[in-house]
């Protein structure tokens, strides 16, 4: 399928809500806590089984961008979002006949791991195009797009809870739930694979017809703005692209523990108070999280424009501790500061995957950035089993041991803290890319629609 040119006068602001709609679709992936209470039930699964589709759709997320980077560079991002369309539609098709048929096997399969693949590939597919349009705020862009991941539960989760409420939470209510999400999606993410288009010929030297940004607009090299090119064969062989394999899978890992079971957990957190938390108010709790996640991917994204990248890891890694400690220390007795310290927390992990195109664009050009991105988002498929193990394993194990409410999540909450130290380290560790993984960029490969041999060889 042959990318879309952009035709003379086309406005760059065209772009972002092409990413949206298939971002804010695939985005549903974050309400997935929905379903586990229905499930299990249903079903008579335990905590840790119930994650499962959660959690391969998270790992074949970043299996399929790094083994598919490059093929959507290649093809264009037309036809990625045409495959995550069909990716992800089966994928919830597939999961309605496992429901209604009672062969959790089929959920797991057809959510997870077919559904995964739509995920990684409609993730990756409009994030190098983005770059190519704005050049002097790339946070910004990737941001507005990414965005949308992170607030599809802001629009799944209480739809989700409406469906369950009107079709039944049993195996049938369940499957049609998911043969709406399925059929819908598919209908709002082609919107997106009809609007999208790519640079013209000439776009960076101005001949855009005046959607180029004013000349000058562009940042200046600096001590981690590269103005060098590094293919995506070259960018994993250096110390650069593994510090920051770390930083994000450490900085995921802490924001999905809670991501993934946040309506259990609210509710487990205050079961034994005076206030306990209600089924709707859990629902509501998803939905503010997504609405943290989804503003921290163009806030923080954004000021990692002015502040510079490594700056603003600093800031998800560093304080998104403290809010941990918080949490472990006080979160038990004050709801407010709960719910406060959880949502800086998803802000910070949702401005984490925002920020992470442009840092790479700093670091290695945009050559091969959308390759290199998919390559860095193994990370994500380590954090997406990482995170809902810890979490619920740990509830599992202390609960077995007779602990409750808050109880179940003290040590896991530790856990996540000395990771986002970790990460805070390898971040600290960032330098400059060496000249020797600098490679000429190809004229041909700044228009994202004529691949160079190195590219299709890659």
């Amino acid at each position: 399928m042959t990318p879309p040119l952009a035709p003379a006068g086309w406005s760059r602001w065209l772009v972002p809500p092409a990413a949206l709609s298939v971002h804010l679709s695939i985005g549903q992936a974050y309400a997935w806590s929905v379903f586990k209470p229905p499930l299990e039930s249903a079903l008579g699964l335990s905590g840790t089984a119930s994650a499962l589709p959660f959690q391969l759709g998270i790992v074949m997320l970043g299996l399929s961008a790094a083994f598919g980077g490059t093929l959507v560079e290649r093809k264009g991002p037309r036809w990625a979002m045409t495959v995550a369309l069909c990716c992800f539609s089966s994928g919830f098709l597939l999961a309605a006949l496992g429901a209604v048929t009672e062969q959790y096997w089929l959920i797991v399969f057809g959510y997870g791991f077919v559904g995964g693949i739509g995920l990684g590939i409609g993730y990756i597919s409009p994030v190098s195009t983005l770059i190519k349009w704005f050049p002097d705020r790339p946070g910004m862009a990737t941001g507005i797009a990414i965005m949308g991941f992170g607030g599809g539960a802001l629009i799944a989760s209480p739809w989700s809870a409406q469906m369950l409420d009107s079709f039944g939470a049993g195996s049938k209510g369940i499957a049609l739930a998911f043969l709406v999400h399925g059929l819908v999606y598919a209908v709002f993410m082609a919107l997106g694979v009809l609007l999208v288009r790519v640079p013209p010929p000439g776009y960076r030297q101005g001949g855009d017809g005046g959607a180029r940004p004013a000349p000058g607009a562009e940042p200046a090299a600096g001590a981690l703005i590269s103005t060098a090119q590094v293919s995506a064969r070259s960018a994993v062989r250096t110390p650069q692209f593994w510090c920051l394999w770390v930083v994000l899978c450490m900085n995921v890992t802490a924001g999905i523990g809670i991501l993934e079971k946040a309506a259990p957990m609210i509710t487990d957190f205050f079961a034994e108070t005076d206030t306990p938390v209600s089924v709707s108010a859990a629902a509501g709790f998803v939905a503010l999280l997504s609405a943290a996640n989804m503003a921290g991917r163009i806030g923080w994204s954004s000021t990692s424009d002015l502040i510079g990248r490594k700056n603003m890891y600093r800031v998800y890694l560093g304080v998104g501790a403290v809010m941990y400690l918080l949490i472990s220390l006080f979160g038990g007795s004050s709801k407010p500061l709960f719910v406060l310290c959880a949502l800086v927390i998803l802000s910070f992990y949702g401005g984490g995957f925002a920020t992470i195109p442009a840092y790479l664009k700093d670091l290695f050009g945009t050559y091969q950035v959308g390759a290199i991105h998919g390559r860095l988002l193994t990370a994500w498929s380590t954090a997406g089993v990482l995170g809902p193990l810890i979490v619920n394993r740990v509830a599992d194990s202390q609960e077995a041991a007779g602990r409750s409410g808050s109880g179940l999540y003290g040590l896991s909450f530790t856990i996540m803290i000395g990771l986002l130290v970790i990460g805070f380290v390898a971040n600290e560790l960032v330098r400059p890319v060496h000249p020797r993984h600098h490679v000429p960029a190809p004229r041909e490969a700044a228009d994202e629609h004529v691949p160079s041999e190195e590219h299709r060889a890659a």
